[in-house]
Parts: C-alpha cells; sequence; structure tokens
C-alpha cells in the first residue's frame, strides 16, 4: 500500500510524492512539511521512496 500524507503534515518517508490523477511528482523529505496541494481534499501519496546507502 503508498503511503499517503496530508497537505502541512510531516513527510513520513522522503522521495517523490503526487496527488491523485496528476503528472506532477514533488520532492519531499522525511519530518519536513508537504506543500499544499493542487485542489482542496487531496493527499500525497509516496511513489518513489529515497533509497540509503549503508555505509
Amino acid at each position: 500500500m503508498a503511503d499517503k500524507a496530508k497537505p502541512g503534515t510531516p513527510a513520513p518517508k522522503s522521495g517523490q510524492y503526487k496527488t491523485p490523477g496528476s503528472k506532477t511528482e514533488i520532492t519531499a523529505v522525511k519530518g519536513k512539511p508537504l506543500p499544499p496541494t493542487p485542489k482542496a481534499g487531496q493527499s500525497w501519496t509516496l511513489v518513489d521512496a529515497t533509497k540509503h546507502k549503508k555505509k
């Protein structure tokens, strides 16, 4: 299941997010607030989580 988050809430994971039906993606950093969505009532869906290299 994809991670969903409301605008203004901290991003649950770092990665690329988009809204349903949109072709535009945004980059979000874990813990930083997500930006407003283009339309009221939408949420952000994680489509590509950031992959971290282990040292």
